[in-house]
């Protein structure tokens, strides 16, 4: 089912979170999420994918951004919210956002009234949207554009906190997504009992919670008015 899929990208998100994702990331969500779905699920997922998996499909979300056409999309990557705010009563976005996106692709890979290539398209997208929103600064704040603005040197080169954690911590360990798939925490039953019951907003808290120890450990090391931690 398509709460299935959430439910076993969330678990794969538990193990891969201490390591971050970037395209790396993404893929290593993927290949560990289809190691836990039921063989039904499998099966649904490998028709509406032609056989691909949900590593090969869980960037696509990021390719098609230079297509105008897909433009409509580009908010549903991520969420801002303030520290001390919750999702529930701050100003959304008309645009949607993340967890709009959620709620869209299991509605519409639940609806019977759609088709195959919708489906496909709305899944490839699930995969993808799982994967961000556990990605904590993609739960940061409209400030500074989710860490982007905020400058930093990563092993002496410039770059910025969101771009250190979507990419460069994962890509520091220099070993591919089917080698960090093997290489993570296995999970406790208690830990898979908790994912379980989880829910999408419970995923959001859990990512601002850690995006807000990032903006203090950051601004901890900041050297100002530049914004940069050295």
């Amino acid at each position: 089912t398509a709460y299935e899929i959430g439910v076993r990208l969330v678990g794969s998100e538990m193990c891969i979170r201490d390591r971050i994702w970037g395209a790396t990331g993404h893929r290593v969500v993927g290949q560990i999420a289809e190691n836990y779905l039921t063989e039904k699920a499998k099966k649904s997922i490998k028709n509406l994918l032609n056989g691909k998996s949900l590593a090969s499909v869980s960037t696509f979300a990021d390719d098609i951004k230079s297509d105008p056409k897909y433009k409509k999309f580009n908010p549903w990557h991520y969420v801002n919210i303030k520290s001390g705010e919750n999702y529930d009563t701050k100003n959304k976005n008309k645009n949607g956002d993340v967890i709009v996106a959620i709620y869209k692709c299991i509605e519409i890979l639940s609806d019977k009234n759609y088709n195959k290539k919708d489906k496909s398209f709305y899944l490839k997208l699930l995969v993808h949207f799982i994967g961000d929103v556990h990605q904590p600064l993609h739960v940061g704040r409209k400030e500074d554009r989710g860490g982007n603005d905020i400058k930093v040197r990563w092993f002496g080169v410039q770059t910025n906190l969101h771009r250190v954690w979507d990419s460069q911590i994962i890509n520091s360990h220099q070993m591919s997504y089917t080698e960090l798939s093997k290489d993570l925490p296995i999970l406790r039953e208690t830990e898979i009992d908790r994912i379980k019951k989880s829910n999408i907003l419970d995923w959001v808290t859990e990512s601002q919670n850690i995006a807000d120890s990032i903006y203090t450990v950051s601004y901890t090391h900041l050297t100002l008015p530049t914004k940069r931690i050295v």
